[in-house]
């Protein structure tokens, strides 16, 4: 896979992460996430993303 491709994957993994994970909080706690929590969210999925995708040649 291209590395544009990938990266655009990755990418809207990562948003799409930490748009759940705000759900997930907001429901949980009735509350905003705190940002730096969504960021090691997004980070943490984005990694997987691109090792899965990176690993698919």
């Amino acid at each position: 896979m291209k590395f544009g491709k990938r990266a655009v994957i990755t990418l809207a993994v990562m948003v799409l992460a930490s748009f759940v994970a705000g759900l997930l909080w907001r429901e949980a706690f009735d509350a905003r996430i705190p940002s730096y929590l969504s960021g090691v969210v997004g980070g943490l999925s984005a990694l997987a993303a691109w090792e899965i995708l990176r690993g698919r040649r």
